[in-house]
C-alpha cells in the first residue's frame, strides 16, 4: 500500500532523507517516548504519576516528551479549571494505535534482556576507533 506524504504528494519513505517519516520515527524511537506512550496504554495520568512510574525521567524531560507527542497528535492534555491545577494526560486514537507495537517491543526487550547482556560482556574490545 502506498501512501502519500500529504505536504508533497510523494509516497512516504522512510529511507529518503526528505521524508518525514524520519521526524516521527525519531520521536517514537526514543525510550522516553516508548515508555510513556506503553505507560499511557493504562489509561489517563498525571504528570506526577507518569513520573512516578517511569523511574529515571527528569521532570524535563518528561515535560519535553509530552509537549512533543501532543504536538504530534499522540496524546491530548487537558487542564482542569481547579486549585492548585489538575492536567490529565491520554492517548488519542492515534497514540493508542502505535500503543500495541511499543508494548510489543517494551515486552521484546524485557525477555531477551539477559541474552543482549550476555552477548555485551563478552563481546571484544574494539580497536577500530
Amino acid at each position: 500500500m502506498t501512501v502519500l506524504v500529504e505536504s508533497s504528494g510523494l509516497p512516504a519513505d522512510a529511507y529518503s532523507a526528505k521524508c518525514p517519516t524520519r521526524l516521527v520515527l525519531d520521536h517514537i524511537a526514543g525510550k522516553w517516548t516508548v515508555l510513556v506512550i506503553d505507560a499511557l496504554m493504562d489509561g489517563t495520568m498525571r504528570h506526577t504519576e507518569l513520573r512516578r512510574r517511569i523511574e529515571g525521567v527528569s521532570q524535563k524531560m518528561l515535560t519535553q516528551t509530552l509537549r512533543t507527542l501532543e504536538t504530534d497528535g499522540f496524546l491530548t492534555r487537558t487542564v482542569h479549571p481547579v486549585v492548585p491545577p489538575r492536567v490529565d494526560y491520554d492517548l488519542t486514537e492515534l497514540g493508542r494505535s502505535l500503543g500495541t507495537p511499543i508494548a510489543a517491543l517494551r515486552e521484546w526487550a524485557e525477555v531477551h534482556i539477559n541474552e543482549v547482556e550476555r552477548a555485551r560482556a563478552s563481546a571484544e574490545p574494539r580497536t577500530d576507533q
